[in-house]
């Protein structure tokens, strides 16, 4: 299982379209085949940085996971919208594997 962490640059002036974007693939990604943790919107100090987390089981996964939410009608909406609001100003993707499971399990050197 990897995470795959996508760290938005956001226009501070339009969080609530952001937010409308984050509702929307809450539900295109899990039925596309990814397991969706959330969406993160600025709260408390930057205005302008946000974050989508999601698992999936391998890169292998992530493409063809890919190719089903560009397919899909609500991602292909989800996308236009984006395109159309400009709010989203710049977005890095990374994946990572967590390393630290199982947590509190005692390590044997």
């Amino acid at each position: 299982m990897i995470t795959c962490f996508i760290r938005y640059e956001i226009d501070p002036f339009k969080k609530q379209e952001f937010a409308e974007y984050a509702r929307n693939w809450g539900q295109a990604i899990p039925r596309c085949g990814a397991d969706l943790i959330g969406y993160f919107g600025p709260h408390e100090g930057s205005a302008t940085t946000a974050y989508g987390v999601y698992n999936i089981e391998s890169l292998a996964a992530y493409e063809a996971y890919r190719a089903r939410l560009t397919a899909d009608a609500l991602g292909q909406e989800n996308y236009a919208f984006s395109k159309r609001e400009r709010f989203i100003l710049k977005e890095d993707r990374i994946f990572l594997k967590n390393v630290s499971l199982p947590h509190g399990a005692l390590v044997k050197p």
